[in-house]
């Protein structure tokens, strides 16, 4: 149908669409259906920005259009779409209030034209319940602090027990801004100098990044996305000489690697290669060469084809890809045992909201729970393949004390756990970063040694680990 609805905003709308209907990752469909499109690069801003947006705040846009209809069952999911977006910039958005109604009839012209008068009238309702939103004191009601930030009021409860009022706050604010954009140089393709000059050339602006006073080598922060559009950088990308990649996950990755070199190395988790290229690049880095013995272990086959692409692209060695279960480990690996191991576990993510904004509607908190013991489980099936003096490192990409410092708390306290200690990493306790605007995602990771054949440890220190082995609140 003819309509008078943006670019950017019919793009969000289809895009919007094919989430709901395919409960496709939203990332995944802006850069395949809005990054690629002919929209100019503000159309295609905008539109990126109401889709994740939208994606970030759906239950609570729902609540609140809800309060305004007779019969919410009576919306259809397509005309539902549109709303939302209306809704959003409403609500969420610093845009003029008659223009969001109007495109918001647009847009529903778009799909059913039958309902642009009930849109008008519901547009219209919300504008008017806009000044009474988040519907009560969010300094002392949790429902209207999560509402406040389109949050599930559990995860609100959640985040403040666990990280305290005011970085609970920082850290839902955070969520709803815009990713910051990171790169990583692979030092097995080139090298951070000749990166910076291609930057240069084209004029664009980069920075070295330091989390916590500490650089994190080879990552560099890029001001406008649209950077990696250019002719020069897309040929970076497309070369292997750099790859994107959030800078508390380059940092992650750099941590990991032991004091010493490593003979072998199992990486549990592999999923799309990203943090198998970091580790390589950083060894390379660190000590001149790749690790020859360096296995990679993921227990979904299809991501097997995607890491033996991305290794050739990018010039990483890894000398066994391993697909199956890792609590299957001794049938997978009869005997096996290496120098360092890695568990990037699977866990809720909610440190990468910015970035994958569908988790925070689709979790649950007993997801939570199960996946507190799933890892803990890991942990114990990877235990008996850490050699004597070895490594054992674990990292998820989230906050919650379930699935972080308890889930290193009850692995110590098993019989395989009992084997092990805390050690410094990166020469303190834990990585452990929070969320802020502007910072990079919320990462953990802890790295622990396991007794040599006498019972003693390596020589590694680990002072400052912890008594109590709470690692997180070091």
């Amino acid at each position: 149908m003819r309509t008078k609805a943006t670019p950017a905003r019919l793009a969000a709308l289809a895009a919007l669409r094919e989430v709901r209907e395919r409960k496709a990752y939203a990332q995944d469909v802006i850069a395949r259906d809005i990054d690629d499109s002919s929209l100019t690069p503000e159309d295609r801003a905008f539109a990126t920005r109401l889709v994740l947006g939208v994606v970030s705040s759906t239950g609570t846009l729902d609540e609140v259009i809800d309060r305004v209809l007779d019969n919410p069952h009576d919306v259809s999911p397509q005309v539902r779409d549109a709303l939302r977006i209306s809704t959003y910039e409403i609500f969420f958005l610093d845009k003029r209030f008659h223009a969001a109604v109007d495109q918001g009839v647009e847009l529903v012209k778009s799909v059913a034209p039958p309902a642009a008068g009930l849109t008008n009238y519901v547009l219209r309702q919300l504008v008017r319940l806009r000044a009474e939103f988040p519907f009560a004191d969010p300094n002392r009601d949790i429902e209207a602090l999560a509402r406040l930030h389109a949050f599930p009021a559990w995860q609100a409860a959640l985040l403040m027990n666990d990280l305290g009022p005011e970085a609970a706050f920082e850290f839902m604010r955070a969520s709803n801004e815009p990713a910051p954009l990171f790169v990583a140089v692979n030092a097995a393709k080139t090298r951070d100098e000749l990166v910076l000059r291609a930057f240069e050339r084209v004029g664009e602006q980069v920075e070295r990044v330091e989390i916590e006073g500490g650089e994190v080598p080879g990552c560099l922060r890029l001001d406008d996305p649209r950077t990696l559009l250019l002719p020069d950088v897309k040929r970076l990308l497309s070369q292997g000489r750099i790859l994107v990649s959030d800078a508390a996950s380059q940092q992650v990755a750099a941590s990991v690697l032991p004091e010493k070199k490593p003979a072998s190395f199992l990486e549990v988790g592999a999923g799309r290669a990203t943090k198998t290229i970091l580790i390589q690049s950083g060894a390379l880095r660190r000590w001149g060469f790749q690790i020859e013995e360096y296995v990679a272990l993921d227990n979904r086959a299809f991501k097997k084809k995607v890491l033996e692409e991305r290794v050739e692209r990018f010039g990483i060695h890894v000398s066994e890809a391993l697909v199956g279960d890792v609590l299957d480990a001794d049938d997978l690996m009869p005997g096996r045992s290496f120098d360092a191991v890695f568990l990037d576990a699977p866990c809720s993510g909610l440190g990468t909201l910015r970035r994958h904004p569908e988790i925070r509607w689709r979790l649950k908190p007993d997801e939570i729970v199960d996946m507190a013991r799933q890892q803990v489980a890991m942990l114990r099936a990877l235990a008996s393949h850490v050699s004597p003096g070895g490594t054992l490192a674990y990292a998820t990409c989230t906050v919650t004390r379930m699935e972080n410092d308890a889930v290193v708390k009850a692995f110590l306290k098993t019989e395989e756990g009992s084997r092990f200690h805390l050690a410094p990493i990166a020469g303190k306790p834990c990585v452990s970063t929070r969320l802020s605007k502007g910072s990079p995602d919320a990462h953990f990771a802890v790295r622990f040694v396991r007794a040599d054949d006498t019972g003693g440890a390596d020589d590694v220190d680990d002072g400052g680990a912890g008594d109590d082995g709470d690692a997180s609140r070091s």
